[in-house]
């Protein structure tokens, strides 16, 4: 399970500093606004990749033998999961003066969606019999 849970982190990770730098080249490399879109979608791929590694390292630290302690301490590290990411958004909202919403929500979604590409991944190789 820890294998593919860094996995996903990592491919996370890989991902938004991928858009982050597809940003800054397609937006005119080296001007202010190009930097400034790349800092939001940087940031936008920490709001997810922070707190998912967070709660990744949470969770698998959780006491496995009694099942309704294990839901307990999954939906705390799922709320403080949440709570990092919002104070992580409001945090760059507040301090970054130039943010650029489009690229931070861009690379935040993007990273998102990276959970479903590796579940499918997945489930191909097991289809597959690797």
């Amino acid at each position: 399970m820890a294998n593919i849970r860094d996995r996903i982190l990592a491919a996370q990770a890989v991902a938004g500093l991928a858009i982050a730098l597809l940003w800054w080249l397609f937006t005119g490399m080296g001007e202010a606004s190009s930097n400034n879109k790349a800092w939001s979608a940087l940031w936008g791929a920490i709001a997810v990749v922070l707190p998912n590694a967070l709660m990744a390292w949470g969770v698998a630290r959780l006491f496995r033998g009694h099942p309704s302690a294990m839901v307990v301490g999954f939906m705390f590290w799922e709320l403080i999961k949440i709570m990092l990411t919002v104070a992580i958004l409001a945090a760059v909202a507040k301090w970054m003066p130039d943010l650029s919403w489009p690229a931070l929500l861009v690379a935040l979604i993007g990273c998102l969606k990276v959970n479903w590409l590796a579940l499918l991944w997945r489930g191909r190789k097991k289809r597959d019999g690797h």
